[in-house]
């Protein structure tokens, strides 16, 4: 007989860092899951395992980082449809949206910029607006991740499911690590102090 999981225990200082997606076993390497693979990368940095959890319907893993606990989640299934794996897990874990970090691509953003915030619009990202949605609320914090707008005349949606050129991969790859480093500092040091470091330009 399958024992009930037991709710984890409430914890004073819980973030709940989301990395959004699709399907890595269709889409992996793809500018939409820039989101999933900066909490991946996360996860290996701090030594945790992602592992499936049907309860909430993504992958979880916990890790301790100062007093923090941060539990880095990738959902299951399609970026349109994450916010309901989101609502179960920040209900599970007991953190309200505005202790919740969502990790996502960027349109609007040159390839492998980072930029910080909290609250504010969706501009158009169905991942976000699901996310929204389901917690009703807009204040959880968004680390976005720049994947440029589509060439020419090519839609955005079929923007997002193309991979990266090499050149673009390699700037993403240190962009990912920035994107992680942020986390850690949202957490950390708070949002403001940590969009002051991110925002600033790149050494040349």
């Amino acid at each position: 007989m399958l024992r009930r999981k037991e709710r984890p225990e409430a914890h004073a200082d819980s973030w709940l860092v989301v990395g959004v997606g699709n399907p890595d076993s269709e889409y992996a390497g793809t500018r939409h899951n820039v989101g999933s693979d900066t909490v991946r990368l996360l996860a290996s940095r701090l030594g945790v395992s992602l592992k499936n959890n049907r309860r909430v319907r993504c992958e979880i893993a916990e890790a301790m980082v100062g007093g923090a606990r941060l539990v880095l989640t990738v959902p299951h299934g399609y970026m349109n449809e994450a916010g309901g794996p989101v609502q179960s897990a920040a209900r599970w874990y007991r953190i309200p949206p505005e202790r919740i970090v969502v990790l996502h691509d960027e349109l609007d953003l040159p390839v492998a910029t980072v930029r910080l915030k909290q609250g504010g619009g969706t501009a158009g990202h169905n991942g976000l607006r699901d996310i929204e949605a389901r917690l009703g609320s807009r204040e959880f914090h968004r680390v976005r991740i720049g994947i440029g707008k589509p060439p020419g005349r090519m839609a955005g949606k079929d923007h997002v499911l193309r991979r990266f050129t090499a050149p673009e991969r390699r700037e993403v790859d240190v962009a990912l690590v920035e994107a992680a480093d942020a986390v850690l500092g949202i957490v950390r040091d708070g949002l403001e102090p940590t969009q002051n470091r991110v925002h600033q330009p790149r050494p040349t």
